[in-house]
């Protein structure tokens, strides 16, 4: 995986970010197995419960796409933040929910820096789907 190139195509997916109230551009890129890219980005509303984050832009358009989560590779977010970007709570759990907790997370910057972490790091503790209930 190159992660550069990963981060490069989340940069890409934060230029078409919506945000005229808090003016705080994240975008996100998926790598899938197939080496396409699926690109997202935070969309704001006046109304800030209606607000979608980057990360869960780019996991809706997967899924919306047809991918599964055994198709990810990766999985990357930026902003322009001192440290590497790193995901809300509501991101985190839908990120549990579609993505394998073995998924490699990129966290990054616009300085192009990053970190590189996974879902079950990121969220240890998440809901989980109950099997064979009745």
């Amino acid at each position: 995986m190159d992660e550069k190139k990963l981060l490069e195509e989340a940069i890409l997916g934060r230029e078409q970010a919506y945000t005229p109230y808090s003016k705080f551009k994240v975008g996100a890129a998926i790598l899938l197995k197939n080496g396409a890219y699926i690109r997202g980005c935070n969309v704001e509303n006046v109304s800030y419960g209606l607000c979608n984050c980057a990360e869960r832009t780019a996991l809706f358009k997967m899924i919306s796409e047809g991918y599964k989560k055994e198709d990810v590779l990766a999985m990357a977010v930026v902003a322009d933040t001192t440290l590497p970007c790193s995901p809300c709570g509501a991101c985190r759990q839908v990120m549990a929910e579609l993505l394998d907790k073995k998924t490699p997370i990129l966290l990054g910057n616009m300085a192009r820096e990053y970190k590189m972490t996974t879902v079950e790091e990121l969220l240890p503790y998440s809901f989980e789907e109950i099997e064979n209930a009745d």
